[in-house]
């Protein structure tokens, strides 16, 4: 089952799925994140992760645009910890092809890969492709 969580104007910033046959959950962000979507998005996934124990998690930002540095505080400081706690283990993240998403996404990678293993692809086909090869 996919859930999608929308903004005030019905537009989607998130959908978060999780695959049984490959044992992850897939979060594919959409468009401009804010503090608040990213809060909004991280708690469904700590739902999700707390209703479906699962140790991987491929964050997918194909399609999001801009920085949401401003959320990385948070994510460090509250979701980090929470993910772990509930068993995460790895994060495959396909990184944005927009330069402000990267430079948020290599920001937040800076600050919690002593955490988790977390890797960055410029591919959906190469996360993939580590996500399986991690137990």
């Amino acid at each position: 089952m996919i859930d999608s969580l929308r903004r005030g104007d019905g537009s989607v910033y998130l959908t978060i799925e999780y695959d049984q046959d490959e044992n992850w959950i897939h979060a594919r962000w959409y468009g401009r994140q804010t503090l608040g979507t990213v809060m909004d998005g991280g708690l469904t996934y700590l739902d999700l992760l707390r209703q479906t124990p699962c140790p991987k998690l491929l964050n997918d930002h194909r399609d999001l645009v801009g920085t949401f540095t401003d959320a990385n505080d948070w994510i460090q400081q509250v979701w980090t910890p929470l993910i772990i706690k509930e068993g995460l283990r790895s994060i495959g993240q396909v990184v944005s092809p927009d330069i402000f998403g990267q430079l948020s996404i290599e920001d937040l990678k800076f600050r919690i890969s002593d955490q988790l293993d977390i890797y960055l692809f410029d591919n959906l086909e190469d996360t993939q492709a580590w996500l399986r090869a991690q137990k």
